[in-house]
Formats: C-alpha cells, structure tokens, sequence
C-alpha cells in the first residue's frame, strides 16, 4: 500500500507553505496531506488594520480566531486527519519547526497511527518543556528580541501571539531573514513571508506533553537537521536528537541533514522530497505503488 506523508506546518504558517513540496513529491510518487491546524489557513484571522494602510493601534487590539486554541487541540485535529490517512496505508507523519511540538502530542497518544514521525529541524521536547529551551546555550545564537520587535498587541490580553510581518520596517525585515531565509533572494524571502498569518497560539505544551517512551517512543523516527538554521539552530538540533535517543535507546534517530536555512527546504523543495522519499523504504509495512 502506498504510504501517505502527512505535513504539519510550525507557527504562523499553514499548509499553502508546503505546495511546492507536495508538487516534488508528486512528480515522485508520492502521496501527501498538508494540515491547516485550528486557526490556520482560511481558518485564521486577518485583520482588517493588517491591510495597507495598516492601522497598528486597532491591530494590537482586534479579537483573532485562534484565541483559546491548545495544544490538545492541535493533537486532537491532527489524529482525526491521521485516523483517515491510515485507513489508505502506511503513515509518514512530517512535522517542520513549532509543528513538532504537535506531532510528539500526537504521537503520544496515538503512535499506532504512525509508521515514521519526521522532523524537520522541528521541536521535539524530551528534557526540557519547550520554552525553557531558549534559556539553553545551544538557542544563544537565536535573534528572539529581534523577532519579538515586531509582535502587535499584548498576548496577555488578546490571548494569543500576534506579529506583523506585513511591516515595512527594513531593520525588521533584514531580521526576519536573516533568522528564516538568509540564503534566499529578497524576492523569495517576500514571498514567503506574506504566506504567513499573523495569530499563533500561545499553547507551547507542559511537561506531561514531552515526547513519552512508552508511546511515542515506539515509532521508528527521523530528524532532518537543517545545517544553515539559524531559528532552531544546528546545536538545539543535535541535543533534541541526542535527548531522543537517550529515551529510547533501542530506537534511535535515523538522522539525515540538508544544506539551508529554516525555510530553504519549502522554497527549494526537491532535495527534501528526496530525502522524504527515501524514507518509503524504512518502512516496516511492505508497500507497492
């Protein structure tokens, strides 16, 4: 049976990020899902003062879709997609950047609806809850005050997170890149950046939502490290790999690396959909086209 790879976008994206890698991955074969998380894609808010001219005063303030979104939420939409992509086939579930954080969740709960769970230079929590990562000397290198410059609103008051990546601030901007797409053109960076929604969820997970052994632990995995990143740096990545495989030490990483930044790989998808595909091959499941 033809195995499905499931797609799950990490914060402020959706799953329009993720086309031209499922164009790669069709011209090779391969079937793919791209999930739009609770509040995200034609799910989510976009203000009417986050057009031009933009008004940044009522943007601070505007009610968005996904205040009161969780985590358990994102779990819970996620293993419904996984229950009927199962029902196909074989499950590769992909996760990219925060969307890790759900597909451990997901696979907590549910690792008999995964075959292979793949992170790309994603967030797999094991030691640490996710925020307490970033006081950590490998996140050092990580600009978060220059991300932070551009965020509209309290969070405590709108109840969820909110950036303006439709500045025109050109010190914001060159910060963007420089932490997203600093080996793409200025034009692809633009591109991408108006793909983004302006509302993420403020649910990061608590401990009970690290990756458990008895469960998530069970399922083959893969970390796809991407060597250029400079949002979820090499050295963060490593020790999430290094943390995964002293919990399940029978069941290691099959560890895998590509050249570029944290956005490269959507921008220029060819090489990951190879090594996506590749992976077809690991499963323990036979498979025929």
């Amino acid at each position: 049976m033809q195995p499905t790879f499931v797609l799950v976008h990490g914060a402020f994206a959706n799953s329009f990020s993720f086309a031209p890698l499922q164009a790669e991955l069709g011209l090779l074969g391969h079937r793919s899902v791209a999930v739009d998380l609770p509040g995200h894609g034609f799910a989510a808010t976009f203000p009417g003062a986050y057009q031009a001219p933009q008004d940044l005063e009522k943007l601070a303030t505007t009610p968005g879709s996904i205040k009161g979104v969780t985590l358990a939420d994102n779990a819970a939409h996620l293993i419904g997609i996984l229950e009927r992509a199962k029902r196909n086939g074989p499950v590769i579930l992909v996760s990219h950047s925060r969307g890790g954080i759900t597909a451990t969740a997901a696979a907590n709960a549910r690792p008999d609806l995964i075959d292979r769970i793949v992170y790309v230079s994603a967030w797999c929590p094991v030691a640490l809850d996710v925020g307490a990562y970033y006081a950590e000397p490998e996140m050092a290198t990580a600009d978060a005050a220059g991300l932070a410059s551009a965020m509209a609103g309290n969070p405590a008051e709108l109840g969820l997170l909110r950036c303006n990546f439709r500045t025109a601030d050109p010190d914001v901007l060159a910060t963007f890149k420089a932490a997203f797409l600093a080996d793409g053109t200025d034009e692809e960076f633009l591109t991408f950046l108006n793909t983004f929604q302006p509302d993420e969820n403020l649910d990061a997970g608590t401990s009970a939502d690290r990756a458990r052994a008895a469960t998530w632990g069970r399922i083959p995995k893969t970390y796809v490290r991407l060597a250029d990143d400079t949002s979820l740096p090499p050295a963060l990545q490593d020790r999430l790999i290094r943390e995964g495989d002293e919990l399940t030490p029978d069941n290691p990483y099959d560890v895998r690396t590509l050249a570029g930044s944290h956005l490269k790989w959507l921008v220029d998808p060819a090489p990951a959909a190879r090594v996506l595909g590749e992976l077809t091959a690991l499963l323990d499941v036979p498979v025929r086209s």
